[in-house]
């Protein structure tokens, strides 16, 4: 990395880095296995994470939820899954009910 001095200012160059480094970092982050900001590798920059997101990740970067609020795909599903398990055993019950009723 070079460094370039203007009027006292230190200045840093940009480093480039490799498709295949930042799609696995992209790709870590989207499993869940870091967040972006767990994620600097050395890497320059506060918001170069998420712009490789952006720009090469599956997810919906640009919505305005906070990343807090923001699940890995699979861990939706999981909780989906068990959300229908729950209404299904509650439609039953509510079923078994109205025939007792009747």
């Amino acid at each position: 990395m070079k460094e370039s001095s203007k009027k006292g200012f230190l200045r840093k160059s940009q480093k480039d880095y490799s498709l295949a480094f930042k799609l696995s970092v992209v790709d870590q982050v989207e499993k869940g296995h870091l967040t972006y900001k767990q994620a600097k590798y050395g890497i320059q920059g506060r918001s170069t994470v998420l712009v490789w997101l952006r720009k090469h990740g599956g997810l919906d970067w640009k919505s305005k939820l906070p990343m807090k609020e923001k699940q890995p795909p699979r861990k939706k599903i999981h909780d989906l899954e068990s959300k229908i398990k729950r209404l299904e055993q509650e439609k039953l019950i509510l079923n078994r009910a109205i025939d007792i009723a009747e």
